[in-house]
Parts: structure tokens; C-alpha cells; sequence
């Protein structure tokens, strides 16, 4: 009988918790169970024992003076294979060759120079540095320079021969001395002519070979040329911003590379920093704005016209005399005197002839009064 009881309690002890279950549920609809007392709370679980947990410490634990001996393990220097071994070795000989190479292009760098290389440089033999290591460094100057040269060693082709070439060189720049460039939201760009330039260039260019050196790109200063000088009657060459050097991060128009005689040559510009390295041979005139009544240019007209007309064999003691003065103006002064002295001189030699008698005109029934003959001035070239 006790066994019995025992076996029904033991086949019941799985259902318990579907009884559970059900009993935690609401009473069905219509229907009236006694309510049953909640669960008892559930008892907090002990910590668990960090035994046998894996630690979070990422920080490795000091060893031990025993511990930090050696383990025993070969180094891989001495556990290399042989395509490594004759990798480092190639290594090693690449540079050697390398530091040999190096050694013997800078005793060649210093070697003596040359002549074609003194012509090139436009430089005499006892201007170029003399020592070895001076040669050295000009060398080494030279190759990374050579972006800030010009493109090509000489500018212009050889001169025409005699009677072709023009005496005298005269070169313009373009921006703020023959046109002037301005830019708005409504217009764009836009270019003006100053005033007198197509008379300029076409009185000018029979005494002179005239060349434009501008600063500007060919693809933006061609078309401004064409339109100055549409047939190619008054300008002989074009020089654009390839053509100029660039030293201390500034533009400069360097003549030493133009292929002229530069006794001959005349440079007008507007920056003073355009013509750095030739300051002797440069003219630096007021920038035009747009002024439609401005005469600069033409006013410029009567010295470069007294040059073709002299030839003096060097133009750079002239233009060195006119240096930081208003050339059109200082130059009317000089002529005016040098009028005065012209037709003093005449009225001297008049008063003589007159003193003197018997003239040839006096033949021919020719007043020889002296006042007469000084109120005939003299026609100057001037005039």
C-alpha cells in the first residue's frame, strides 16, 4: 500500500510545474477558482567563484626573476635561406655601386670647364667659379635650374645680314604699356589700344627690329598681337611667358639668352622686376590705366627716334643717364637746348660770312644783312 502511494507521488512530480502553470493564470470567463498566494520571491543566487572565470586583465603578469632567462631559442640570423642571404648580399653590393657612382660623378662635376659650356652660361673664363667644389655646386645649381630657365638658349635666330637687319633691337612689353585689360560681371574681359600705338610701331620699326616680350601665355597674347599688328609689317619677333626666367620666385625678361648684341638692344617695360638682370638696358615707364588722352607713348617717340637716327655704337650709357627720370620729358629739355646751341652757332658763322664782304650769294643780288640772315633759323632735324 505504501509502495503504491509512493509510485503516484512519483509519476504526479512532473506535472507540478503545468499545475503551476495553470494555476498563475486568470480563471477562465464565467467561472469563480480560489485565488491562489503569489510564488515566494526567488533567493539571490551567491556570487560565483572567479576561480574558474577567465580574467579580463590584459596587462601580462610580471615575471619572475626566475623566469627571464634565456628559453633556448636560435636567432633567425643564423636560420636564413640561401634567397635571402643572396638578397642582402645584392643589397649590399647595389649600394656599394650606388656610393662609388655617386663619388665618381662629383669628381667628374668638378672637372675643368669647357667651352661650350662657358658659351652656353654666357660666361668668360675668368668670370666662372675656379675651384672645385665651386664648380661642383654651379653644376648641381645648373640641373635643378633648369625648369627655371628659359626654353630654349637663345631666343631669336641669328640677325639678317647687312642692309636686312635693323640696326637697334627695341623690345615692347605688351600688358600696361600698349594695351590695358579690364573685367567686369556684365563685359567680361576687355582689351583697349592706348593711344598713338599703331603709329608707334609703324614709325619706330624703321630703326628698329621691334620684338613683343610679354609675360603671358602664347594662347592668350597671340590673338592681342594679331590684332596690333594683323600683317606682321612692324613686329618681327614674339616673345611669351616660356621665354622669360624665373628667379627668387619672380618673373624676369633675361637679355643675355635674346642672340643680340646687347649695345644694341632696348627694353620697354612696366615692372621694374621684369628687367632685374638688365637694368642697363631697360627703359621702366608709368603703367597706362586707360587713359583715352594719354600721349606717354608718343612722347616716347622723339628718343628712341634720335638713337636711330645717331647710332651711337652702346645704348646703355644713354638709357643708364636717363635712369630713374620722365625720359620724354628730360629728353625735350635736352633738345630745346641743344636747338638754341644749334642756331647760335649758325648766327655766329652768319655774322662772319657777313663781316667779311664778298660772299657768293652777293653775286647772285642775295641780301647779306645780318639781320636779315639771323631771322632765317636754321631747319633742324628736330623740326
Amino acid at each position: 500500500m505504501f509502495s503504491v502511494v509512493l509510485r503516484g507521488a512519483a509519476r504526479t512530480r512532473p506535472f507540478t510545474p503545468s499545475v503551476r502553470y495553470l494555476a498563475s493564470q486568470g480563471p477562465p470567463s464565467g467561472g469563480s477558482t480560489p485565488q491562489q498566494p503569489p510564488p515566494p520571491p526567488p533567493t539571490p543566487a551567491s556570487p560565483p567563484s572567479t576561480s574558474s572565470l577567465p580574467s579580463l586583465d590584459f596587462q601580462p603578469a610580471e615575471l619572475g626573476p626566475e623566469k627571464l632567462g634565456r628559453t633556448g631559442a636560435k636567432s633567425s640570423k643564423d636560420s636564413l635561406s640561401s634567397i635571402e642571404r643572396r638578397r642582402s648580399l645584392w643589397g649590399r653590393l647595389s649600394l656599394a655601386i650606388f656610393v662609388l657612382a655617386l663619388g665618381a660623378e662629383a669628381v667628374y662635376l668638378g672637372r675643368e670647364w669647357e667651352a661650350d659650356e662657358l658659351s652656353a652660361k654666357k660666361l668668360r673664363i675668368e668670370d666662372a667659379p675656379s675651384g672645385r667644389v665651386e664648380r661642383t655646386k654651379a653644376r648641381i645649381m645648373d640641373m635643378f635650374d633648369y625648369f627655371n630657365k628659359p626654353i630654349w638658349t637663345e631666343l631669336l635666330p641669328p640677325p639678317l645680314p647687312a642692309p636686312h637687319q635693323k640696326p637697334y633691337t627695341l623690345l615692347l612689353s605688351m600688358d600696361d604699356l600698349l594695351i590695358t585689360s579690364t573685367w567686369d560681371r556684365g563685359q567680361g574681359w576687355r582689351t583697349a589700344k592706348r593711344p598713338g600705338v599703331d603709329y608707334f610701331l609703324a614709325y619706330l620699326s624703321q630703326f628698329y627690329e621691334i620684338i613683343i616680350f610679354t609675360t603671358q601665355n602664347h594662347y592668350t597674347a597671340l590673338p592681342v598681337i594679331e590684332k596690333l599688328d594683323p600683317y606682321n609689317f612692324f613686329i618681327a619677333y614674339k616673345l611669351f611667358r616660356e621665354a622669360t626666367r624665373s628667379v627668387d620666385g619672380k618673373i624676369v625678361k633675361d637679355l643675355s639668352y635674346l642672340n643680340r648684341d646687347l649695345s644694341k638692344v632696348i627694353l620697354l617695360d612696366t615692372h621694374p622686376e621684369h628687367v632685374a638682370t638688365h637694368p642697363e638696358n631697360s627703359i621702366v615707364v608709368p603703367k597706362w590705366t586707360g587713359n583715352p588722352g594719354d600721349k606717354g607713348l608718343v612722347a616716347m617717340i622723339p628718343f628712341l627716334e634720335s638713337i636711330g637716327i645717331y647710332k651711337p655704337q652702346d645704348v646703355r650709357p644713354i638709357l643708364q643717364a636717363y635712369e630713374g627720370k620722365d625720359v620724354p620729358l628730360e629728353y625735350a629739355k635736352k633738345e630745346a637746348e641743344a636747338r638754341e646751341r644749334h642756331i647760335a652757332e649758325w648766327k655766329d658763322k652768319s655774322r662772319g660770312l657777313a663781316a667779311g664782304g664778298f660772299t657768293l650769294s652777293s653775286l647772285f643780288g642775295v641780301s647779306t644783312d645780318v639781320g636779315v640772315l639771323e631771322s632765317r633759323s636754321p631747319v633742324t632735324f628736330w623740326d
